[in-house]
């Protein structure tokens, strides 16, 4: 009798633990820099040169991963030129007990580090099937009619799905946004930049107990119709684009021609916010998307700094 309650009791742990995780996501970031990777094709600079001497410092592209563990499905945000290498290590990171291809894939738009890791699911290397691919309509059509990525859609490498959109505070606060598995739901709003082959997308990523957003690439906040202080009060955690600290960091180059808030004007929009909630809200920020320029790739002490000022750096391998 003794046994058969203590099996009962133990079936009954393990069904609870099981349910307790069906829908419970987490975020896991595998990679951190700007389109161009760390360390950067013809950098000779100290930033760099550290990195191709010691592979330890190599940072992959921005990336996130959306699990779920308890139905071991997962999605990919952002198809980087580091894909095969940031296949290898979601499977490092959670031991294998994942596909080894997620469930579908979320991309913000048509510039290099973010979309063109897709020719590795081509018949030149896996020859995927029917991988979803969750875009915007400008960046569907941009896949649908030019090569080399109209191939993966014609072959059914990947299906184009349209991805769901939320354009407002109030529908974000209000919603999961659609629903892709149970407790997850995954909705997209435009966000302003560079759009020269397609839109831009941002996207909001909402848990059965967490609700994050992602934008790793932005203009300038003051373009952007939502603002970010209010977005963090609802959110829990926000990835945002982190790309470049100063104005000085590419000299012999027009910086105002890849425009994207500064670390310290994204710090000090939240100058006005009483210092309670300040600390609330700033606590929420991970900056990522780094350049190899930007201190916040590779050094500590402005890592520091920005860490005193309230706010997160981004970390490659970290789970949220």
């Amino acid at each position: 009798m003794n046994k058969i309650y203590l099996l009962t009791v133990l079936l009954l742990m393990h069904y609870w633990a099981t349910a307790q995780t069906q829908g419970d996501g987490q975020i896991l970031v595998l990679g951190v820099a700007q389109d161009g990777g760390y360390p950067h094709a013809g950098c000779t600079k100290r930033c760099c040169t550290m990195a191709w001497k010691d592979a330890n410092k190599r940072r992959f592209i921005t990336s996130l991963a959306l699990i779920d563990e308890g139905t071991k499905r997962w999605w990919l945000f952002e198809a980087t030129p580091d894909i095969k290498e940031q296949l290898e290590y979601f499977r490092q990171l959670t031991g294998g007990v994942f596909p080894y291809l997620p469930e579908g894939i979320f991309i913000t738009h048509a510039h290099i580090g973010h979309y063109t890791g897709l020719m590795q699911l081509g018949k030149e290397v896996m020859n995927a099937k029917e991988v979803n691919v969750y875009v915007l309509p400008r960046m569907k059509q941009y896949l649908e009619v030019n090569g080399p990525w109209s191939q993966l859609v014609s072959m059914k490498n990947i299906i184009l799905k349209d991805v769901c959109i939320l354009e407002d505070k109030q529908a974000i606060a209000s919603s999961m946004g659609c629903k892709i598995a149970d407790g997850i739901g995954v909705s997209a709003f435009r966000v302003p930049h560079r759009d020269e082959y397609s839109e831009t997308a941002g996207f909001y990523i909402g848990l059965s107990n967490r609700k994050y957003v992602f934008i790793p690439d932005i203009d300038k906040w003051s373009k952007w119709k939502m603002d970010l202080k209010n977005v963090a009060e609802i959110a829990d955690v926000l990835l945002v684009d982190g790309t470049f600290y100063d104005s000085q960091e590419l000299p012999g180059r027009n910086i105002t021609e890849v425009p994207h808030p500064y670390v310290p004007e994204t710090i000090k929009l939240f100058d006005s916010v009483s210092q309670q909630k300040r600390k609330i809200l700033t606590s929420k920020i991970h900056f990522i998307h780094f350049n190899h320029t930007n201190a916040l790739m590779w050094d500590t002490v402005a890592q520091e700094k920005v860490m005193k000022a309230g706010f997160r750096v981004a970390k490659q391998g970290q789970r949220l």
